[in-house]
């Protein structure tokens, strides 16, 4: 099995609907998000992936999401702008806009809120 891991960052501002806490008030975080490719073949070049290729396309996901009020943008106008919702749209978002080979998929999104706090989504 080979693993192929960006990280990049942005920052966004939020407030959990119906939550119970300081998380309710207006607050931002400088999110750092990894995204993590596998797959058990190389192409012809020996690579698993292009690394241009990937952070392309991440950054034009995190590039709409940065210095934004998520709870005004789509999919959050509607879906709790958590944070295991939001790695859960780079997800998809991501697997949206990647060409990906053949046997090859995004294994996880992990989005750090803080230095000590993250969430992981993987597609079961």
């Amino acid at each position: 099995m080979f693993e192929v891991t960006i990280e990049e960052s942005f920052s966004a501002g939020h407030a959990l609907r119906n939550y119970h806490g300081k998380c309710e008030n207006v607050h931002g975080h400088n999110y750092r998000c990894q995204v993590n490719l596998a797959g058990e073949e190389l192409d012809e070049i020996g690579l698993l992936v292009d690394f241009v290729a990937l952070k392309k396309t991440v950054h034009a996901v995190l590039d709409r999401l940065d210095h934004q009020w998520l709870n005004d943008l789509p999919p959050f106008d509607k879906l709790n702008p958590s944070a295991e919702n939001i790695a859960r749209h780079i997800h998809d978002e991501v697997e949206t806009g990647l060409q990906l080979p053949s046997g090859v998929r995004i294994q996880f999104v992990k989005l750090w809120e803080t230095d000590t706090c993250s969430a992981t989504y993987r597609r079961s």
